[in-house]
This record gives C-alpha cells, structure tokens and sequence, in this order.
C-alpha cells in the first residue's frame, strides 16, 4: 500500500509521466493566487458530494493544500471510500513552490 503522503519531487516526476492527477482542495480564492497547472480544484467541503462522481478510484491521485494538513485529511477520507491510490502532498503548495517550481506564488 502506498504512504499516505508524497514529497514534491516524488509527486513532479508522476505528474511529468502523466501517471497521477493532481487534486486541490484548496477554497477557490486560494486557487486563483496560486495553482499548479493541470490540477483539478475540488474545495475540501465539496469532495464528499464530487469524488464519486468525478474521481476514478483506481487511478493515483495526488491531493493537495496550502501546506498538508487538509490533503491529508481528504486522502484519509478517500482512502475509506476506496481510493487506496490517493496521497497527500506532503507540506502542500508552498512546499511545491520551494523544491518544485518556483514561479508558482506562495502565500
């Protein structure tokens, strides 16, 4: 079984492959002063009533926030709904601007 979270480096490279999607459940003022491209904004209140509907639970997700606590909540919930490949980015956004890409704003 996978950890719950991932580093940025380890998330870039899956990223870069096209062998994860990438999930923010930031609010969607947050995504507007900082995203990374390609994600998909699913606010943390709303993934209960879209995962089912949007997410496949076989494919690797990575989930992310500002800087890892509420990814990481959602990817516990995910994970007991069936999504055994959803991971946390681990310290989030701002920890993806630090080692990943700096031109994404941090906050």
């Amino acid at each position: 079984m996978l950890d719950y979270e991932i580093s940025p480096t380890e998330a870039a490279a899956l990223l870069h492959d096209n062998k994860a999607r990438l999930i923010d459940v930031r609010e969607p003022w947050e995504f507007e002063t900082a995203h990374i491209d390609n994600s998909v904004l699913i606010p943390m209140g709303d993934v209960p009533a879209r995962a089912h509907q949007e997410l496949d639970p076989e494919e690797r997700l990575v989930v992310l926030c500002h800087h890892g606590m509420r990814s990481l909540n959602v990817t516990v919930w995910l994970r007991n709904q069936g999504f055994e490949q959803a991971q946390s980015l681990r310290g989030g956004i701002d920890a993806w601007s630090a080692e990943v890409d700096n031109a994404v704003a941090r906050y």
